[in-house]
């Protein structure tokens, strides 16, 4: 598999990689970055974790004049590809994609020889996270005859592109959280392989069912109520340590209360209370995996003024308490720590 990426107006690549296409678990996973920074005109920052049959590409692009990047990868792919930037308008061959990315979204495709093109806006902060996989490694981790994906994987063996959905879907709280794992990986060798490969398996887990529980399409709700249903989400992920009150949350969108609540839930497959506790727990649990907090510190940084409904909160959420998680987060790395000094 060759993947190659460059600047269209630009005779060198931006990413040029080659590897095979079958998944052998005692391969090693190596890292590379990329950094061009020129400061009249761009600043890319590409990090590429890659073993036989995957690669991830975590991409971060800078322009002050628009540009028109060319993206190919010449085997059959499936991509789990992640987008946390708006307004670059894209071209897939093959594939009928939207016009425009939106921020914080995700979905999956296939294609039998990849090329887009992407036009990138002047002063737009750019970025991608792909995970790009072979034929055969996407189905070391998913059986191709699950009914999960069962039109998907028809048009697989039928060499036919597409989506796996129609729409690219929003972020929930665990791909963010899973997102958020890989980057920060400081893992090395045949741990790292081994953590990101489940991490992968992970997400594509998150992404199932976020297809499987897909919330209410904009045209199966008022519009305007659509819109500002979206705006309440967004205030939420800005801020959920001082979230607003539902009545609150309902003036700031200028929204009724009834209409939130059920709109809300019909939407996003979560209440408003238990969106913001899925924010905080998150939350906590990279505190906790991150810094060496107490557990009164990760319960004020996440919102709450008394450590016993943090902990009551988070038990409820995880399954065990704060304390409990602190313990065994501090064993473990204890444990790695070990391992790595043994190696």
């Amino acid at each position: 598999m060759k993947i190659r990426s460059k600047i269209l107006a630009q005779e060198n690549s931006i990413i040029k990689i080659e590897i095979g296409d079958n998944y052998y678990p005692k391969n090693q996973l190596t890292q590379e970055n990329i950094n061009i920074k020129n400061s009249d005109s761009k600043n890319i920052k590409s990090s590429h974790l890659i073993t036989q049959g995957m690669v991830i590409l975590d991409t971060q692009m800078y322009f002050s004049t628009p540009q028109t990047i060319v993206f190919e990868i010449d085997e059959e792919t499936v991509v789990m590809n992640f987008i946390c930037c708006n307004n670059v308008e894209t071209q897939i061959d093959q594939l009928e994609s939207e016009k425009y990315s939106k921020e914080n979204t995700h979905n999956i495709f296939y294609t039998t020889n990849y090329k887009a093109t992407f036009k990138i806006p002047a002063f737009e902060q750019i970025n991608y996270l792909s995970i790009i996989l072979s034929k055969d490694f996407y189905y070391q981790i998913i059986n191709k005859d699950w009914e999960l994906h069962e039109k998907f994987s028809k048009n697989i063996l039928l060499k036919k592109s597409s989506y796996l959905t129609s729409k690219y879907l929003p972020f929930t709280p665990a791909i963010q959280w899973v997102i958020h794992e890989i980057k920060n990986c400081n893992r090395n060798g045949a741990l790292k392989k081994m953590y990101i490969e489940t991490k992968v398996k992970e997400l594509l887990v998150h992404q199932l069912e976020a297809i499987i529980n897909l919330p209410v399409q904009k045209d199966q709700i008022d519009e305007d109520d659509y819109n500002k249903l979206q705006q309440a989400k967004l205030i939420l992920d800005e801020d959920y340590v001082h979230a607003p009150t539902l009545a609150e949350l309902s003036r700031l969108i200028s929204l009724n209360e009834f209409k939130l609540k059920k709109g809300f839930k019909a939407c996003f497959g979560t209440t408003v209370k238990s969106y913001i506790i899925k924010l905080r727990m998150e939350h906590a649990k990279e505190l906790f995996q991150n810094k060496a907090s107490t557990v009164s510190e990760v319960a004020y940084k996440c919102g709450y003024k008394d450590v016993s409904h943090f902990s009551a909160a988070f038990k409820n959420f995880y399954g065990f308490s704060p304390q409990k998680f602190k313990i065994n987060w501090d064993f473990i790395n204890f444990w790695i720590t070990g391992l790595l000094l043994l190696s």
